[in-house]
């Protein structure tokens, strides 16, 4: 019976010392042939986005910042995206921007006379445009505010195409603020939207990234 307790005994702690064996230097071994510091790389946003729909869609928690747009822009943005039916992975979000370029027509002497050109303008079919103050109490038509030039520009040939001209583009010193279009986790098939719509947008800009944590 004694011996049969002290095989019992040296058998406890042999499986006691093999166990804190695994658990210490095994572990640690385990862990050095799986993790590999100087073979994990971070990628920048462009580097994500130049994955391709696929490889992004597969990626978890991962965002994408479409925009700035102007007031003009946005109504016209959230109709193109709504046959993708995001819903809650779609938000909006509000930038400032250091300055930009606007399309105008104008001056006019009061809003009564930028109301009714601007009624004018909608029968030749211009769309997002509204009168606002300008300097010396005069009126101006406002087709939109861009965060580049190019943006602008295209704006204002966009309406020279519907035959309407005398409009300006001009820079901005005063800060604006725009709208980006935020997705979160897209499937292939919207990234791949999202990517055919940005090149029918000029100075839109498509950014991958991390999603931003709720404050």
């Amino acid at each position: 019976m004694r011996i049969v307790i002290i095989l019992l005994i040296l058998a406890n702690l042999t499986l006691y010392a093999y166990t804190r064996l695994d658990t210490g230097n095994g572990e640690a071994i385990l862990l050095q042939d799986q993790v590999q510091p100087d073979k994990i790389r971070l990628l920048t946003p462009q580097q994500v986005a130049a994955l391709g729909p696929g490889k992004v869609a597969a990626l978890a928690d991962v965002c994408v910042d479409w925009g700035p747009f102007g007031d003009s822009e946005r109504s016209r943005v959230l109709a193109e995206l709504e046959p993708l039916a995001l819903g809650r992975l779609l938000t909006q979000k509000r930038v400032e921007l250091d300055g930009g370029y606007w399309v105008s027509m104008g001056p006019f002497p009061n809003r009564g006379a930028g109301e009714a050109r601007s009624a004018e303008l909608r029968r030749q079919g211009a769309r997002d445009l509204t009168v606002v103050d300008g300097p010396r109490g005069q009126y101006a038509i406002s087709f939109g505010t861009f965060r580049t030039e190019v943006a602008a520009t295209a704006r204002a040939e966009e309406l020279a195409q519907l035959g309407i001209t005398l409009v300006r583009v001009e820079r901005r010193d005063q800060p604006i603020t725009q709208t980006v279009m935020v997705v979160r986790d897209p499937p292939q098939p919207t990234m791949a939207k999202l990517r055919e719509l940005a090149a029918q947008y000029p100075g839109s800009e498509l950014r991958v990234g991390s999603c931003e944590r709720a404050s």
